[in-house]
């Protein structure tokens, strides 16, 4: 982002795309007036699909672990620099196609209001992705970021504080509710046909309600994630939210990525656990599914732990400690690796300790992405009510939402698992009538809790087993998820080698600001 080729970066990112497929989806030769701006908008969405240094060295290596929901098992490259660089330049490099869409917005010389729905998913999909970098870093270059190719003043932007990153968001968000036009085919005042992407949405191939969905989800997501930092200003934005009843993700409306959708092959999320091996079910997450240590998995009471796990070697089900003593055991086998493929049942004489679902992170067609479930919108807002955060206290609104989100989320990961061609030995299907054991379990039951809120915390960060970063942002705002142990002051990952390199001395700043670049540096919304 630091550097003159910026300036090369619209041309490179309309002609090429970095992951295998999404390449056909850059083409149109029946509308070539749509080449622009279509692809530009095409490359923002396949930036949204996660790469393997991400994974392996910032989720496998450090957020499963921060969150425990895993437990790794031993350290293995810890290169965390290359985490970090993948994180940034997944969001910068993009972020030029973003600012160039915006010129072109900006500079249209007819009713700007035939704009106003590629803006309204251009704020939405900005938002989502600047929130996620901020929330691992803090403050960011963002205001006059991705704009070097405007002029040599914006290669090494200044950095912005996270207040006024979020801020600005969540009232791009409500700009998004306000404005977009959700007719089939949108007209302005004055009778004009809205200028569309014909083909190049890939994420919700522009229907526009879904955009706005997606929009006031989001401002609800973080609007909770500031309410201990700033009461009032978050308050207004939930019951705003609350109170008019603007559309939201609902059930069967979860905001993901579906790799045979995209003509995409998701390959980065096999390799990442190949590479790595050291991640196992942890003795935290084992403990709020199952009632018991039974090796038989006759204690299981939550079906997502057969989706998300598997049984070890011996074929028992096995935790790692989460806090292991000299006398564990160590962790061996090969559960990640793709000779399981013909002779699925082997996973090494080591592998002593349940491993991730092979399924889960080998398939390359069917297992989606997460960026958003509805099953969260159900226990963010379960959590308002239960608080009485800009709304009324009601409990049994609260009570409800939360059986809708515990509902919501094994559907989905079992719609997931019975949707996944390649997917062996799949778990029993659900009952009829929607009667789940883990809503009924005491252990969850909400009526039988005397902490009914850390029961809301605990299911969202179970459903958020393929978003570490989101169950990151939960422990470190509540204290309140599942942990064994102190929790550790780990509240963000340093700025990335580049960013020294390219913009020193705006970095030399912020770092002034701060103190030092650190885990123990807390973000702006961090009680």
């Amino acid at each position: 982002m630091m550097k003159i080729r910026f300036i090369l970066i619209i041309a490179i990112w309309s002609l090429i795309s970095c992951e295998n497929g999404f390449e056909d989806l850059n083409r149109d030769p029946f509308r070539p007036s749509q080449v622009e701006m279509g692809p530009l908008f095409n490359g923002v969405i396949e930036s949204l699909t996660l790469r393997g240094d991400e994974q392996l060295f910032l989720h496998n290596e450090h957020l499963y672990a921060l969150t425990q929901q895993a437990a790794l098992t031993a350290t293995t490259f810890n290169n965390l620099a290359r985490g970090t660089e993948d994180v940034w330049n997944r969001y910068y490099l993009p972020l030029a196609n973003i600012r160039e869409i915006e010129s072109r917005i900006n500079n249209y010389s007819g009713d700007p209001e035939r704009m106003n729905n590629i803006s309204a998913m251009l704020k939405t999909v900005l938002a989502f992705k600047t929130f996620k970098v901020t929330d691992l870093f803090g403050d960011i270059p963002f205001f006059d970021a991705g704009r070097g190719f405007e002029g040599k003043e914006f290669v090494r932007p200044v950095f912005d504080s996270q207040e006024e990153i979020y801020k600005f968001l969540l009232d791009e968000l409500k700009w998004v509710n306000e404005h977009a036009n959700l007719d089939d085919n949108p007209k302005t005042a004055a009778g004009e046909d809205y200028v569309q992407l014909n083909g190049f949405d890939h994420l919700f191939d522009e229907n526009m309600l879904m955009w706005v969905k997606f929009a006031n989800s989001l401002r609800l997501r973080y609007a909770l994630r500031m309410v201990e930092k700033e009461p009032e200003y978050a308050h207004n934005i939930i019951l705003e939210i609350m109170d008019n009843n603007v559309p939201l993700i609902e059930k069967d409306e979860d905001v993901i990525l579906v790799p045979r959708a995209l003509l995409w092959k998701k390959q980065n999320t096999f390799w990442s656990f190949r590479e790595h091996r050291k991640l196992r079910m942890g003795s935290t997450i084992w403990n709020v599914m199952s009632e018991n240590d039974m090796e038989d998995g006759s204690g299981i009471f939550d079906s997502r732990a057969r989706i998300f796990f598997e049984t070890n070697n011996a074929d028992d089900w096995k935790s790692f400690p989460q806090i292991p003593t000299a006398d564990t055991e160590p962790s061996g086998g090969a559960p990640y690796d793709a000779v399981r493929d013909v002779n699925y049942s082997i996973k090494g004489n080591g592998n002593i300790y349940s491993s991730f679902n092979y399924h889960l992170i080998r398939d390359e067609d069917d297992v989606p992405e997460m960026l958003l479930t509805a099953s969260e919108v159900h226990f963010l807002k379960a959590e308002a009510y239960y608080r009485g955060l800009g709304i009324a206290v009601n409990e049994s609104q609260a009570r409800a939402e939360y059986d809708k989100g515990i509902g919501s989320s094994i559907l989905f990961w079992h719609k997931v698992v019975n949707s996944t061609q390649s997917w062996l030995n799949k778990p029993p299907d659900l009952p009829v009538n929607g009667e789940f054991v883990t809503i009924n379990h005491p252990s969850v039951k909400f009526s039988n809790s005397d902490d009914p809120l850390k029961l809301i915390y605990t299911q969202r960060w179970i459903d958020a087993f393929r978003q570490p970063w989101e169950a990151y942002a939960l422990l470190r705002r509540t204290g309140s998820t599942p942990y064994e142990g102190d929790i550790k002051e780990h509240y963000r990952f340093p700025y990335p080698p580049s960013e020294i390199d390219n913009n020193p001395e705006n970095w030399a700043a912020q770092v002034t600001l701060m103190g030092e670049d650190s885990e123990r540096v807390k973000l702006w919304w961090i009680p």
